[in-house]
């Protein structure tokens, strides 16, 4: 396993922190923009955000997809779900669900945005708050920015190219409901 420097560890650090703070669960309002066609979709979804510990379960499984020589080298994580309303249309809700593991400054996914397929993005905060996250696979180009604010409220800005040219833009604003649960040694 290669040293990481100091700005890795920070970030590991502030990636640890996002996480913790952002574990609960969350309505999510958001609006995505097709720049090309003008057109607009508005998405209303329940998410549940879980903080991983080191060695959890979900994080060995997402060490093996990305073949990682060494599973402890992911020193925490998230797993998000979701039920998604698309607000207008006939379409039906959906519903997922992703891991996330950080090592050094990179996130490792099960899955893409667009993709069933394992992936990374790099990661910076530009404020101790704000997590700012870069993915690129099959052509496309992932730019999204995560900004806590207070306790109860979180903004996302999802910027999605290919060749250059930006195609959409996701704008989120997603209201805290509760603190994830507390699992006591005895629930099961």
């Amino acid at each position: 396993m290669l040293a990481l420097t100091a700005p890795q560890r920070q970030a590991e650090t502030l990636v640890q922190q996002f996480f913790q703070q952002s574990a609960g669960q969350w309505r999510s309002e958001r609006r995505y923009y097709t720049l090309s066609s003008g057109e607009t979709q508005e998405v209303i979804s329940q998410i549940s955000i879980e903080f991983l510990q080191p060695q959890a379960p979900d994080l060995l499984t997402l060490a093996g997809l990305h073949n990682l020589a060494d599973p402890a080298v992911l020193v925490c994580g998230a797993r998000v779900s979701w039920v998604s309303d698309y607000v207008n249309t006939k379409r039906k809700p959906a519903k997922g669900s992703t891991i996330f593991g950080v090592s050094g400054n990179t996130l490792y996914r099960d899955r893409g945005f667009a993709t069933p397929k394992p992936v990374t993005a790099q990661f910076t905060f530009p404020a101790e708050r704000t997590l700012c996250l870069r993915t690129e696979y099959g052509g496309s180009v992932f730019e999204e920015e995560l900004k806590l604010i207070g306790q109860k409220y979180r903004t996302r800005q999802t910027i999605i190219s290919r060749a250059g040219e930006e195609l959409m833009i996701g704008q989120y604003l997603e209201t805290r409901l509760s603190d994830y649960p507390e699992v006591n040694p005895g629930d099961s």
